[in-house]
């Protein structure tokens, strides 16, 4: 049965591709040929990650996709974000470049419309990695349409049944929805509509403070819109170390982003001067009005019309129920990625798909809290975290103790202009061990590996100082944790000891 093709706004050559790749206009789906070793039900990222490793050892799969291959990852979210975010990037260097001796004769002219053609084309490039017809030379059948359960062990797309041995549930997320009252009426971008837009608006209200609302609140400010963000969240970034939110706060102020946090919004409504949003800090209502709203507060769980009731699997408000395993209340279906993990990042569904096909096909026993998840905050500057926060080990009664180097002592940062972030690192204080880290630069993301192989290795704090980095880079600010934390451990008595050796030697 030929499947209807999803519109992708604007119409261009550039979108034309992208759905060419990952939902073909056209597309006739397979005819099954008996019973599949597995069917994975979504083709984001744990989807593919599931079907293509399947196929690979030699499985007979399915892939089932109702929308766009590549999902929020490649469509919505950190490909168009992260290609806007350079973008954006480039734009402030260009009015910054005289603090660095560079002096444009004229201010940088910014347009936007190119910036988002430039994204549109690097997507449509990227698409073909996510694409049906690779997938398909890979040995997955593909299905496009809505999967439903009928059964315990089958389910239906499109009029036709498959029947599976195994089944990973992998339909991901999407923004939730703002009980605003006036909200839907007065009309909202989201990150799934955002990336459609080929102007800036001269002015934008962001609804939440998190990594989403931040990054984005960054990047349109630095085109030209003013921005305001709005959040009933106290400080910016709410879950991540205070003093790095600190930073990240103070830079968004600097830019002019207007902050109006710790508010409850009472209300949406279309005004003569644009959308206007109306909220309450604690001292009387106040609003703020602009060209356009933008929503980035929560994700809900795609589990609409799979009838999960049917095959027996138990959801609930975030997603469908797993163990520790993946498996869910149906001991044939397993689920990955954001619809059963509070890890919604594109590199954890990864992980969580490789743990459910192992699991599902070789009756493994991989645990997903096994997994050393690091992520990144994308402004700048970046904030990139791995493990415990300190007041999360405190709580566990982990007798931590914490290092923090700053980057004004970092020769490279120094250099760069890129003094104001630091690294902070938890360690057990009986054996050394990493039991978080935290770090702030332009370069986190990049940086932030190494403490995590550092903690997915056991290594000590002092084992870091061991480790030899180029000369001038901001990651050897790593190293120079390690040196510190060896000074700690040189008590006053030891010190003394050996001040009265050295003066025997003279």
């Amino acid at each position: 049965m030929p499947v209807s093709e999803p519109a992708m706004l604007p119409l261009d050559d550039h979108n034309q591709t992208l759905v060419n790749n990952t939902h073909p206009p056209g597309w006739k789906n397979p005819e099954p040929q008996g019973r599949y070793n597995l069917v994975v039900v979504g083709a984001g990222t744990a989807g593919l990650v599931s079907a293509a490793g399947a196929a690979a050892l030699g499985a007979r799969v399915a892939m089932i996709e109702r929308h766009l291959m590549g999902g929020d990852c490649l469509v919505y979210g950190c490909v168009p974000s992260k290609a806007l975010l350079r973008a954006s990037r480039a734009a402030y260097e260009a009015a910054h470049s005289g603090e660095f001796g560079v002096h444009l004769t004229n201010p940088p002219r910014l347009e936007f419309s190119e910036a988002m053609e430039r994204m549109r084309r690097l997507r449509a490039q990227i698409s073909f990695h996510d694409s049906a017809q690779r997938f398909t030379k890979l040995g997955v059948d593909v299905y496009l349409g809505q999967a439903k359960f009928i059964s315990r062990n089958a389910l239906e797309v499109a009029g036709t049944r498959l029947k599976f041995s195994k089944a990973i549930v992998a339909t991901g997320a999407r923004a939730a929805a703002v009980p605003v009252p006036g909200l839907t009426e007065t009309g909202y971008l989201t990150n799934e509509t955002v990336f459609s837009l080929t102007r800036c608006p001269a002015s934008l209200i962001v609804i939440g403070a998190g990594p989403t609302g931040c990054e984005l609140a960054q990047a349109f400010r630095r085109f030209g819109a003013d921005v305001s963000i709005v959040s009933m969240d106290p400080r910016v970034l709410p879950r991540e170390d205070a003093d790095a939110a600190a930073i990240l706060h103070q830079q968004l102020e600097r830019e002019g982003i207007r902050m109006f946090l710790g508010a409850q919004v009472r209300q949406a409504q279309s005004t003569s001067g644009g959308k206007t949003v109306v909220f309450d800090r604690g001292q009387g209502e106040e609003q703020v009005t602009a060209e356009d709203i933008l929503v980035a507060v929560g994700r809900a769980p795609n589990i609409e019309g799979l009838d999960l009731e049917t095959a027996g699997v138990q959801y609930h408000a975030k997603g469908v129920s797993v163990d520790d395993h993946l498996r869910t209340s149906n001991p044939r279906i397993f689920a990955a990625g954001d619809i059963c993990s509070s890890y919604q990042f594109t590199h954890a569904a990864e992980a969580l798909a490789r743990i459910a096909l192992q699991n599902a096909l070789f009756f493994g026993r991989k645990k997903a809290s096994a997994l050393m998840i690091p992520w990144c905050t994308y402004t700048d500057p970046e904030i990139a975290h791995v493990g415990f926060y300190e007041n999360e080990a405190q709580k566990r009664s982990l007798q931590v103790e914490t290092i923090t180097l700053k980057f004004d002592g970092n020769d490279r940062a120094i250099v760069d202009g890129d003094t104001e972030g630091f690294l902070r690192v938890h360690f057990n204080q009986a054996n050394g061990s990493i039991m978080g880290a935290t770090l702030v630069s332009q370069h986190a993301g990049e940086s932030i590996g190494e403490l995590v192989l550092a903690m997915h290795r056991k290594m000590k704090v002092s084992e870091l100082g061991g480790i030899i980095h180029p000369y001038p880079t901001q990651a050897e600010i790593i190293k120079r944790l390690g040196d510190a934390s060896m000074r700690t451990r040189l008590k006053p008595w030891m010190r003394n000891l050996l001040e009265k050796l050295f003066s025997l030697r003279r």
